[in-house]
């Protein structure tokens, strides 16, 4: 994550034939309820093609400090055959991306037609969900596409904006289209659901913490939930200004008729980041989802379905996991999907499975339909390539601690070799370079001998430390690694290929279709796999008593592998580098631990040679590449 690296790619999408799913019920739609299929889930018996299409702008607080209220744009496509006669929820996906970058694996963006009125929306719930009885609603965060204002990178002005909508849904404030003329949402009840992946699945969680009533779940698709975890590392920045960066990234496209200078908002991001210092200030606890001084999970009332990649270094899994783990003190119902990709949507690796559960999710939770969802196993995680287990609780390992030798061991009781250690700082160094065996003066590197059994690991790794350095400002990398040969879903572009074959999920129409191209795990054998890395400052020059808390994972290692552990310095390309010159570092490696979360038993080593890969073989995957987007 170079400073949260990739770049963005553009898809096209591919217009093919009209495909209706088959209606799963025989007897006509009644006009006041939906209609339940055989499979009993809401039937598609309403047209997608007759559906009513409205664009309104909804009325907002002053959210940019220029003394004028906002004006947030919410596109709405719903039944026609219901309109006037029964009263449907909402599902809805917020985003500030329908006008810069787009959305889905596609990046489809939103058309308009020469009436100003929404065409076409981009993704899938309109296309299935409309004809099943919903209302499907894309607002335009603050700032972006047709909304007024300015961007805050998850800030009051993005969170406020989209729960604006949410209170209009329910009568709360007011709305207006096109031509000004007053409109109300009295086709709706006012249940409402939240979705998205990235920026959107964020903007999910931090309305879902503000406790607005009429919310009844979100499902939350590789969400931020803490701004301060997305942009940092214990202190170390992952880039430069980023809120500046991301904010004047997502304000381009902007309708001409709402868009204003954002200028002094987004120099006044940077003037607060604390860029400098890495600290968490009141800058950041304004954009901390879970325990902030404005938005807090202790308010969520909505029911939260999580789906995070394990391997996502876009959106790093302490985002989900600490989440998770909050979320666990509030009286509502949670579910969690797992799995071994990156940055990826679930409609992408398992669209089968994905509709259909994510189908039953929005008709128990806003139709009340009693489908047994909520009964099912809470958790479903993928521990290894196309390997799903599921469970009730996450994460279910229990503490192993794992000392260190002097002479390179980790072992599961006390270490004979304590004693120090000590590396040389080299600011152009990766991780991946670090791993490798050999010597290596600028990493110190620890393995177990090979597993005797199959190890479950999952949850948070921490490393607790003492480290004597003499830079003004120091800073230290840990990272777990998996040695050993085995085929495993690929660190490289989030685990995926897109293929040419498409699928279609709901009704078409000449101007939106509901067929996406099909996604393809890509599965690779490799010599070792990076299961985990973190990062902390060191102020000032001395010793320093510290814990790195690691990104969460789960994943079963197998047997005849090693768990390794590496300390370096500098990871060139993760983090703003605050010690470039060749500082001596010293551990006390007596005085190291290493605490993994273990899902079973973790025997004792097999004793033998330590088998590591050479650097020859390790090659450099950890070069820098472009800053990315959540």
């Amino acid at each position: 994550m170079s400073a949260k690296v990739g770049a963005l790619v553009s898809g096209v999408g591919v217009a093919i034939a009209m495909l209706s799913v088959p209606a799963q019920a025989a007897t006509p739609a009644p006009r006041d309820a939906f209609v339940l299929g055989s499979d009993a889930t809401t039937a598609p018996v309403y047209s997608y093609a007759d559906a009513i299409h409205e664009s309104v702008w909804v009325d907002a607080p002053d959210l940019d400090g220029d003394g004028v209220p906002e004006k947030v744009a919410v596109d709405i496509i719903r039944p026609h055959e219901l309109d006037g006669v029964a009263k449907v929820p909402v599902i809805m996906d917020a985003s500030p991306y329908y006008s810069c970058c787009g959305r889905g694996n596609e990046n489809e963006l939103k058309t308009y037609d020469a009436n100003g009125t929404i065409a076409k929306m981009p993704l899938f719930y309109d296309n299935y969900f409309v004809p099943r009885g919903y209302a499907v609603a894309q607002v335009d965060m603050a700032g972006t596409s047709r909304s007024t204002g300015c961007v805050d990178e998850g800030g009051p002005s993005d969170i406020l904006s989209v729960k604006a909508a949410i209170d209009w849904l329910n009568g709360r404030t007011t709305a207006h289209d096109i031509n000004g003329n007053p409109v109300t949402a009295d086709w709706t009840n006012g249940v409402t659901a939240m979705i998205g992946k990235s920026y959107d699945g964020t903007l999910a969680n931090g309305v879902a913490a503000t406790g607005v009533d009429g919310l009844k779940t979100i499902v939350d698709i590789s969400g931020i939930s803490s701004w301060y975890d997305y942009d940092r590392g214990q202190g170390l920045p992952f880039s430069t200004h980023y809120p500046t960066f991301l904010s004047t990234f997502v304000e381009q496209n902007r309708w001409a008729v709402t868009a204003k200078d954002c200028s002094a908002v987004n120099a006044e991001l940077s003037a607060d980041d604390a860029d400098a210092t890495g600290a968490h200030t009141a800058f950041w606890d304004v954009r901390d989802y879970r325990q902030g001084s404005m938005f807090d999970a202790s308010k969520v009332k909505a029911d939260v379905f999580i789906s995070h990649g394990l391997q996502d270094t876009n959106v790093d899994t302490p985002n989900f996991s600490r989440w998770w783990a909050i979320l666990q003190k509030q009286p509502i119902t949670t579910k969690m999907w797992l799995s071994r990709m990156g940055h990826v949507d679930p409609f992408d690796y398992d669209r089968a499975g994905w509709v259909d559960v994510l189908h039953r999710w929005f008709d128990h939770e806003l139709l009340g339909i009693d489908n047994g969802v909520n009964k099912q196993p809470r958790v479903h995680e993928e521990v290894a390539p196309n390997t799903w287990v599921d469970g009730n609780d996450w994460p279910n390992g229990h503490d192993t601690k794992l000392q260190l030798g002097s002479d390179g061991t980790m072992t599961l009781g006390k270490s004979a070799n304590g004693g120090d250690a000590s590396f040389v700082n080299a600011p152009r160094q990766t991780f991946t370079q670090a791993l490798a065996a050999g010597d290596n003066p600028n990493r110190l590197l620890f393995a177990t001998g090979t597993l005797k059994n199959d190890v479950e690991i999952a949850g948070q790794a921490v490393v607790t430390t003492t480290v004597t350095d003499s830079a003004p400002t120091g800073q230290i990398t840990v990272g777990l690694v998996d040695y050993g040969t085995a085929d495993r879903v690929a660190a490289s572009n989030d685990g995926v290929r897109t293929l040419t074959t498409q699928s279609c999920w709901g009704e078409s129409t000449a101007v939106d279709d509901a067929c996406y191209f099909d996604v393809q795990r890509n599965i690779q054998s490799s010599a070792f796999q990076i299961l985990a890395r973190g990062w902390a400052r060191l102020d000032g020059a001395g010793t320093h008593t510290l814990s790195v808390s690691m990104q969460a994972n789960d994943l079963t290692i197998p047997a005849g592998h090693q768990i390794g552990l590496v300390i370096m310095g500098v990871d060139r390309g993760q983090t703003v580098t605050v010690d470039n010159a060749a500082t001596p570092y010293t551990v006390n490696v007596g005085a190291t631990e290493l605490d993994l979360k273990v899902a079973g038993s973790m025997e004792s080593f097999a004793p033998g040679q330590l088998n590591l890969p050479r650097s020859s073989d390790v090659g450099d995957a950890d070069t820098p590449a472009d800053v990315q987007i959540p």
